[in-house]
């Protein structure tokens, strides 16, 4: 095998593993080979070029693009006489993983906080009306305090994700271990 067979075997592999496990981030395997045929690119891609190494369509290559774009996993770039949009990889992962968390967290803790609320308060109505049999009562008096509990845990989790956004949470896990940690 020659130097190059080596090189692209070993790039292969981690194109795999990495494709294989885009599914974290909502994307299909084949817009993670995508990612990471930017992520091996020596220079700025075009849609054409992505195409032509990947072949797939063009249609799927613009919605692969699309989809990275929206999750800020590659940028566009900029090159002196060329005029069709280039792409790259951001090169910052830990931000991609703030943001990517923090977007998809906050949207699902939003949801379920005001299905909660609203949930409890109509609960809350139905305890207080003298007409409401008293075992549904006691029945939905349970399931206040338990959706109590679950809003006590949206409380954490949004707190998570602020020390993600401010990146607060880097105080207490630094991106590089101190030397004092390793030993």
């Amino acid at each position: 095998m020659d130097h190059n067979e080596a090189l692209e075997q070993s790039r292969a592999r981690v194109i795999e593993a990495i494709s294989q496990n885009m599914d974290l981030y909502g994307v299909t395997p084949s817009i993670g080979r995508l990612y990471c045929l930017l992520f091996f690119a020596d220079k700025p891609l075009t849609l054409d070029e992505m195409k032509e190494q990947l072949g797939m369509s063009k249609a799927s290559m613009s919605l692969g693009v699309r989809t990275l774009l929206d999750l800020n996993m590659v940028e566009k770039a900029w090159r002196k006489g060329v005029r069709k949009d280039l792409y790259v990889v951001n090169d910052d992962p830990y931000q991609r993983f703030f943001d990517y968390f923090s977007t998809k967290w906050r949207g699902a803790a939003t949801m379920n906080t005001n299905a909660i609320e609203t949930t409890i308060h109509e609960l809350q109505v139905l305890t207080e009306n003298p007409e409401t049999p008293e075992e549904v009562r006691e029945r939905a008096q349970v399931d206040i305090k338990n959706l109590e509990n679950w809003l006590e845990y949206y409380d954490w989790l949004n707190r998570l994700i602020d020390s993600f956004e401010s990146k607060e949470i880097l105080e207490f896990i630094p991106i590089h271990k101190n030397k004092e940690q390793e030993e």
